[in-house]
């Protein structure tokens, strides 16, 4: 069984060689272990210091398309490279790449398509108090829509994926892939094992949350577009709720005011027609959201088209 270590990197020439030394060359369970590193156009000496630490794959970016991409890519190119598991970590020695045997294990004992190293967010004082409140109320979030017992680590960039559970990725978002990656194996019943794995402190800030409200927005735009894509039908029912449901409470203010005022609801008239307005707009957001179900039924048979080729292509 062959295991690749991904390593999306972009300018990482201080911490690219720790990861790549760090990383467990022997495995139980395992027959080899390979690192690939995915360089997205780095303009360092990110290339040498990999070359130089011993990584087995180095592929370049000829210009920065950002992490998502990047992710994707690396993934793909394991898969090329006839992997049956990939562990995909990160560039700046944010995990312990000794604790990968750990990581895999689930994979090993077939528990779980995929395990996501959870930092323990909580306990990590070296973390700023924004992006760790940030990383606990994203996890909760998320855990929580999807209906998840056990809240997971949803930020967390050190995972590891079975052949089956990797070929059915298909990133669209150009921000990060983490919320995506979950959302999409949930749709497609993959089974999510959380490995508490504690993260170490970054010394160099961070690219991808370099602005609080900006990074926050962005998250929330991906798992909204991502959440509607694969729960279509959910997300414009309550939509159309929220619409309908003040156009419904002032029909029944209006009724009041008809039965029960001496007025019959003259002078209410207004407030009736914009309820009228609300119940249809909601009622035709719901009916969107019907057709859009019924897409995401093309959607589920073109994924499964692609994953057949992804299996033709990627066999061994």
């Amino acid at each position: 069984m062959k295991l690749i270590v991904t390593i999306p990197a972009y300018n990482e020439e201080q911490n690219i060689a720790d990861v790549i030394k760090e990383i467990p060359r022997s495995i139980e369970g395992i027959s080899e272990v390979k690192v690939l590193v995915l360089d997205d156009g780095s303009r360092d000496q990110t290339v040498q210091k990999a070359k130089e630490a011993g990584a087995d794959y180095i592929i370049s970016h000829k210009r920065n398309k950002g992490l998502a991409n990047t992710f994707q890519d690396a993934i793909n190119a394991a898969l090329e490279r006839e992997a049956d598991i990939i562990v995909n970590t990160d560039g700046d020695n944010h995990y312990d790449q000794s604790r990968i045997p750990d990581l895999v294990k689930p994979l090993l004992q077939r528990q779980a398509d995929i395990a996501i190293g959870d930092r323990e967010v909580r306990k990590l004082e070296h973390m700023p108090a924004a992006n760790k409140y940030l990383n606990i109320l994203g996890s909760y979030f998320v855990s929580k829509l999807f209906g998840l017992k056990e809240t997971l680590d949803v930020s967390s960039g050190f995972r590891a994926y079975n052949k089956e559970a990797a070929m059915r990725i298909s990133i669209l978002s150009k921000h990060t892939y983490t919320h995506e990656t979950i959302i999409q194996a949930l749709d497609h019943n993959l089974i999510i094992e959380s490995v508490a794995i504690k993260a170490r402190k970054v010394t160099r800030k961070s690219r991808l949350i370099s602005n609080i409200p900006s990074h926050l927005a962005r998250s929330l735009m991906v798992i909204f577009r991502v959440f509607t894509v694969y729960k279509p039908l959910r997300v414009l029912s309550s939509v159309g709720a929220v619409i309908a449901l003040p156009g419904i409470l002032l029909v029944l203010r209006f009724l009041y005011f008809y039965f029960f005022t001496v007025d019959e609801g003259r002078g209410h008239i207004q407030s009736l027609i914009i309820a009228a307005i609300l119940i249809l707009l909601g009622f035709q957001v719901f009916i969107l959201g019907l057709i859009a179900s019924a897409v995401g039924w093309n959607r589920k048979m073109l994924e499964e088209i692609f994953y057949s080729f992804k299996k033709d292509r990627y066999k061994k």
